[in-house]
């Protein structure tokens, strides 16, 4: 494992119980940066206590809004390792939000490396209760200091990390999404396969309407004839209508989840009946009421598998499965969480061993 400058702290946080952790809401003691200036690339990498960061109030991400992030998961299993899911898969994805943000991609190695030095260090955080885990987020943010609308000469990589619990309040439950004509996340030819904190911030007025209505998440359609599936807020969707597996296709429009691919390559495995393909919501809501759509669920990193109970659309709830969650649902959540934790076989090479830092 690569070693990096480090400034340990001196005021070690108290870290929640198990038991306590939400989402997001605490963060570990210490910190990965990394900068880049034209002419000389990426340079200076550093661990450090975590911390404010001094930006001033000119800097360009603040008002052009050029910055990525990604996240993935450290998970201790029964055995005591800590493993890394699909990091490699993560890394590339970061890079392609980088290309596609007129950012400078950093070399998957250096970010692989990242990860494994401050997980290593902080390896006292990662959670041992089943369904825990530590969350990474890697960060590129652009650091010019002038007012004018163009790529950035200088960022900063940063990466923290966060112990956590479930991401939905419900837990692995079935929630309530609601299918939106009237917001758009994106459209072809903009920036709907980045993960950046634009797309986040536009999805907030749909994500606000939803809960307002009684639903947990916003499904949305696409920005042009609002119609077909897109995503929602936080996770690619997937519909089992028959003995097909639908869920639409990566076109521009929407992000390339690695679990998303996992499930996909695990579903393939199994001999599934897998399609990509663009698909309307008012075939998925005639499938509702006939009773053809047998599961619905989202799929992402924080929540890795997520049933879907109840779908909404123009005033019309449709139950899905009883309200209960599906069969391969729950074998898909049950098989991709079997190999983060370590407890199955990984025939993919889908895992990576951090080694703890000690001293």
């Amino acid at each position: 494992m690569a070693s990096f400058p480090t400034t340990r702290t001196t005021t070690p946080k108290q870290k929640p119980a198990d038991d306590a952790l939400a989402f997001g809401r605490v963060l570990t003691d210490h910190m990965f940066l990394m900068d880049y200036t034209d002419g000389e690339g990426w340079h200076s990498p550093r661990i450090l206590p975590h911390g404010p960061l001094s930006l001033d109030p000119a800097t360009t991400v603040l008002h052009y809004g050029q910055a990525i992030f990604d996240g993935l998961k450290a998970f201790r299993g029964a055995d005591g390792q800590i493993r890394l899911f699909r990091a490699d898969r993560h890394a590339q994805r970061f890079n392609r939000s980088a290309k596609l943000m007129c950012m400078p991609e950093l070399p998957v190695d250096v970010i692989r490396q990242s990860f494994d030095a401050l997980v290593g260090l902080d390896a006292d955080w990662v959670p041992r209760k089943p369904g825990t885990s530590l969350y990474l987020r890697p960060t590129i943010i652009a650091t010019d200091v002038m007012l004018g609308v163009h790529p950035s000469h200088s960022y900063l990589y940063f990466l923290i990390l966060s112990p956590v619990g479930s991401y939905y309040r419900e837990g692995v439950k079935p929630v309530r999404i609601l299918a939106t004509d009237s917001h758009v996340r994106a459209v072809k030819g903009g920036t709907g396969e980045a993960k950046t904190a634009a797309n986040y911030a536009q999805s907030l007025a749909g994500q606000r309407d939803a809960e307002a209505a009684g639903y947990t998440q916003v499904l949305y359609l696409d920005g042009v004839h609002r119609k077909y599936l897109d995503e929602v807020g936080t996770m690619n969707i997937m519909v089992k209508i028959g003995d097909e597996v639908i869920t639409p296709p990566l076109a521009g429009t929407i992000l390339d989840g690695v679990t998303r691919a996992s499930a996909l390559e695990l579903m393939r495995d199994w001999g599934l009946k897998v399609t990509e393909r663009p698909i309307t919501i008012d075939e998925v809501m005639q499938a509702g009421r006939d009773g053809s759509l047998q599961e619905m669920w989202g799929t992402g990193t924080a929540a890795v598998v997520s049933p879907v109970g109840t779908l909404g659309y123009q005033g019309e709830d449709v139950t899905i499965n009883g309200g209960q969650t599906g069969a391969l649902t729950q074998k898909l959540y049950d098989a991709i969480t079997a190999i983060q934790y370590g407890r199955s076989n990984d025939p993919h090479g889908w895992t990576s061993v951090v080694p703890e830092v000690r001293g």
